[in-house]
């Protein structure tokens, strides 16, 4: 594909849709991480095991127009991670994505083409996984809010090509009577630039916004 290696693919984590998902317009469009400085101590609390099995970051990067017909979307798995927990409440976690597990679903039907733009986004070009393999995100508070549909304001270190940003999403968070938790944040852009990630492509072969667009889907085991 002319242009598949062009798109630039984010995390995480993680990172972390992640806004792959097809009714995120639904959540509410996508914003811009807003970043704060908080401390990285870990809170007190049950340490709970992630479920790596249903938990990932969806992502999607866009050409000059940020529109879903000008982008890719796809997926990095989790690989490690905890939700920590006091008094049935989220007080913090941490998360560990695996970058070689980027994929981008919107070219399964064209493997050729989703082999080249994956290769790239692995290279050294983007995120250049054989020397950074993780990305992560560690929260630091868990604010409780009733805005836009989401119930909970998160704060933390976002870690992504061996460089560690401060940012905060918008999450709807539940812990169960179980102790089960779940949390998926609202699809926030970040700037690739802020990460160290500056690859810019020839301006005949369509220009790469600086936006990732991230979702963090995540559930502790049962």
């Amino acid at each position: 594909m002319k242009n598949s290696n062009l798109i630039i693919a984010g995390l995480a984590f993680a990172s972390l849709t992640f806004s792959s998902c097809k009714n995120e317009k639904k959540e509410g469009e996508s914003t811009t991480v807003t970043t704060t400085t908080k401390t990285n101590v870990a809170p007190e609390g049950d340490h709970k095991e992630v479920d790596v099995t249903q938990s990932f970051v969806e992502w999607r990067g866009y050409k000059l127009l940020k529109t879903e017909q000008t982008s890719h979307y796809g997926k990095i798995n989790f690989e490690s991670g905890h939700f920590i927990v006091k008094d049935g409440k989220l007080v913090g976690g941490n998360f560990a994505a695996n970058m070689a597990s980027l994929n981008s679903e919107d070219l399964k039907g064209s493997p050729e083409d989703a082999a080249k733009l994956e290769g790239h986004l692995k290279s050294a070009d983007f995120f250049d996984v054989t020397k950074y393999p993780t990305s992560s995100f560690e929260i630091t508070e868990v604010l409780p809010q009733t805005t836009e549909n989401f119930n909970s304001k998160i704060s933390g270190n976002l870690t992504v090509h061996g460089v560690t940003k401060p940012v905060s999403f918008d999450a709807n968070v539940t812990v169960s009577p179980e102790g089960v938790v779940s949390l998926k944040t609202k699809p926030t852009d970040i700037n690739r630039n802020d990460f160290g990630v500056t690859f810019k492509s020839p301006a005949e072969n369509g220009v790469i916004k600086d936006e990732i667009t991230l979702q963090i889907s995540a559930v502790s085991k049962k």
